[in-house]
Formats: C-alpha cells, structure tokens, sequence
C-alpha cells in the first residue's frame, strides 16, 4: 500500500489539497466517532467539535505516522480548526508537494528576471 505521500506525489497538484482534506477530515471524524456521511465543519473549532486534548494528540499522532513528518502541537493549539491545519500542512508541512510551479521553473526565474532588467536598462541608457 502507497503512503499518503507517494498517493499525492502520484496526483496533478490541482488534486493533491482535495485528497490531503478528505485524509485529514478523516482521521479527526474516526476520533469524534462520525460517519462517514457526516460533515465536519473546518472551520469551527476542534474543541467547539468535542474534541478534547488527548483526542487531538491522537489525532495528530495518526497523521504524523501517515505523512511521516511532524506537526507542531503549537500549531494545533494556536490554530485550533481543520481548515487552519490543512493550510498548515501544505504549506508548512509538506510545501513541496503543493507547489504550483515546477522546481526548474522556479531556479529560471531569477535568470529571466535578470534578462529583463537587462533589456531594460540597455534601453534606458541607449540614445
């Protein structure tokens, strides 16, 4: 079985926040004892939800295990909604899967930057 990471890094980034959610939402619905039919509002609070502390900490252990990197118990703390988490995650956590743009694309920017300006100031300095 591929880990969360190898199934997003498999995915078009478009995909990949749609998929994070639905494992997420489900990690916290099995601790909150919902359905799977059930909605559970990201934005309310995990403790306005039930949630108590020792269900969070269980909850983030079973999502560090999954995505094999840690989270921030500060975070969740301070941060305290599902929304909030998923930002987090993406671009905290595992930044690099939820990259819009390439990395080649990323390291030529600099140089097409440079081109530009020098256009530029040829253009200005020219008579």
């Amino acid at each position: 079985m591929a880990s969360i990471v190898e199934r997003l890094q498999a995915l078009p980034v478009s995909e990949r926040a749609v998929v994070l959610e639905s494992m997420v939402v489900a990690e916290f619905k099995e601790t909150l004892l919902m359905s799977a039919d059930e909605e559970l509002p990201l934005a309310e609070s995990y403790f306005e939800l039930g949630l108590t502390s020792l269900g969070l900490t269980d909850v983030k252990q079973r999502l560090e295990s999954l995505i094999g990197k840690g989270i921030s118990s500060t975070v969740l703390f301070n941060s305290p909604t599902v929304e909030q988490l998923l930002d987090h995650l993406t671009a905290e956590v595992m930044p690099e899967l939820f990259e819009s743009r390439p990395e080649a694309a990323v390291s030529a920017a600099p140089a097409e930057q440079d081109a530009l300006w020098d256009d530029v100031m040829r253009s200005l300095y020219q008579t």
